[in-house]
């Protein structure tokens, strides 16, 4: 699939080394041809927490059968 700018993502892997889980919603702030994404990460209040460039096969897009939650960010990770 092909991603476009503002973009939101699920992260389809998990991320330890940015505190990042499977299943967490992102941004795409910048798309580099022919695969790679810059993806933004933020609190539910709105602070940023990761930045992460990725593959397009690292997220997918937004489903109708998909529930947001929350959860704690570990920041020691």
């Amino acid at each position: 699939m092909r991603f476009k700018l503002l973009d939101t993502v699920v992260l389809d892997r998990d991320l330890p080394n940015h505190g990042l889980r499977r299943g967490d919603l992102g941004a795409v702030v910048e798309v580099y041809e022919p695969d790679g994404l810059d993806v933004e990460f933020v609190t539910a209040s709105g602070k940023t927490e990761a930045l992460v460039t990725l593959k397009a096969a690292d997220v997918r897009a937004v489903e109708d059968g998909d529930i947001i939650t929350v959860r704690p960010f570990d920041r020691s990770a």
